[in-house]
């Protein structure tokens, strides 16, 4: 469906070799809700979850989506791990207590995620998990899960430097950059365009062009069309045309669409992968592609030399 694509920096290539640089595995691009049937064969149903992988280190996982789940297949023995975790909705933390590594004694799982009004995050979390909502708790697991509550902050994860910044969504909620090995990384699922009376429908927040600026890869909410957009927009998501928007604003180099709405179908988002490309092709923007379960994408950088 999506073949190798390169720029003058950085090589976008589909392909399963690990050659330095970072991995980024999609596990899980649906928003909302987890889906099943026909409609949904080759762009996937399970909820967002997204893995960034590099040789000799511990996987960077953003969010908990059902997709976390069938992230399993590529982790064997004790598991050691970090998630950037945007917020608590259900769509994004559903996947912990399916995730097997985590039942192994000896694994461990960090997890960054928004502080809270209500309280820490990890107590807030446990009132998602637990009786009777559900019988295991976060700390009934096999493995060691711990909670640091995040929120502008810059920080380092082993050897990449994380930068997490508030988006504009319903409740608390955060976007993340990862650099590591030469290569970046953005992942702003759930952003809200036009939240405030004050502000246009194409204003994009300076926190937003830190997180998104000169990125290698932008994986950025595009739940809605243009057309869907009006009676939804108190949703806190935002158009596909917005995604590439902030895509082409921020000299991002790539963008994945994400965050897919569970009423479009296969044949719904190619139409819509073809619309944003024509578009980004329009105003200037970068290459684009509709994100699905299964992609992998390797990010290499390119030596100066060899430009």
């Amino acid at each position: 469906m999506y073949g190798p694509l390169f720029n003058d920096d950085v090589a976008w290539v589909v392909c399963p070799a690990m050659s330095g640089g970072m991995r980024v595995v999609f596990n899980g691009v649906r928003g909302s809700t987890p889906c099943a049937g026909r409609s949904y064969a080759r762009y996937g149903g399970h909820s967002s979850s997204v893995a960034l992988e590099s040789d000799g280190a511990p996987p960077i996982l953003f969010d908990m989506g059902t997709g976390l789940r069938p992230y399993a297949e590529r982790c064997s023995g004790e598991f050691h791990g970090s998630v950037m975790l945007t917020h608590l909705h259900w769509d994004h933390v559903q996947g912990l207590p399916f995730f097997p590594p985590l039942h192994r004694p000896g694994s461990s799982l960090d997890v960054f995620g928004p502080r809270q009004d209500g309280g820490v995050l990890a107590e807030v979390f446990t009132e998602l998990m637990q009786p009777p909502f559900f019988p295991v708790r976060p700390d009934q697991l096999g493995g060691d899960v711990r909670f640091h509550d995040t929120g502008d902050d810059d920080f380092p994860v082993g050897g990449a430097k994380v930068r997490s910044r508030w988006v504009r969504h319903v409740g608390p909620t955060l976007g993340f950059r990862v650099e590591l090995n030469g290569v970046s990384v953005a992942y702003v699922p759930d952003h809200g365009q036009g939240c405030g009376p004050e502000h246009a429908d194409d204003y994009i927040p300076h926190e937003i062009l830190e997180l998104c600026d000169g990125v290698d890869l932008l994986i950025h909410d595009a739940q809605h069309t243009p057309e869907e957009y009006a009676p939804k927009r108190h949703w806190g998501h935002c158009t596909v045309d917005y995604s590439v928007h902030v895509a082409r604003e921020s000299g991002a180099r790539r963008l994945v669409l994400f965050h897919h709405d569970p009423s479009h179908g296969d044949d719904a988002l190619d139409g819509i992968q073809v619309a944003a490309q024509d578009y980004s092709a329009r105003i200037g923007g970068p290459e684009v592609v509709a994100g699905f379960e299964g992609l992998d994408i390797e990010l290499v950088p390119t030596p100066p030399g060899a430009r």
